[in-house]
């Protein structure tokens, strides 16, 4: 189940790799003549794009390892549950 500070991390995410993904249409397409002409402004538009995206990607992989050990310490703890419950039946049994 998601929190409210899971969803605030995708939302960065998202928001981030949409920016990038915007900057990568406007360069390619509207600014492209101008970018060409101005090679300095190139350089500096073209490293944000690739800054922002990183900024995703280092984002998400942040989300992956929050959710892996949260999905990690669920299965444990759902283990322990099970076989403490399975102990108790023995202990009824015998």
């Amino acid at each position: 189940m998601l929190n409210p500070v899971d969803a605030r991390r995708r939302w960065f995410g998202s928001f981030f790799i949409l920016l990038a993904a915007g900057l990568l249409l406007w360069g390619l397409t509207f600014l492209a003549g101008y970018l060409a002409t101005h090679p300095i402004v190139f350089v500096v538009y073209w490293i944000s794009c690739l800054l922002l995206t990183l900024t995703a990607f280092c984002i998400a992989v942040y989300d992956l390892r929050v959710m892996r050990r949260r999905l990690r310490s669920e299965q444990k703890l759902a283990f322990e549950k099970a076989f403490s419950e399975v102990e108790k039946n023995d202990e009824k049994k015998d």
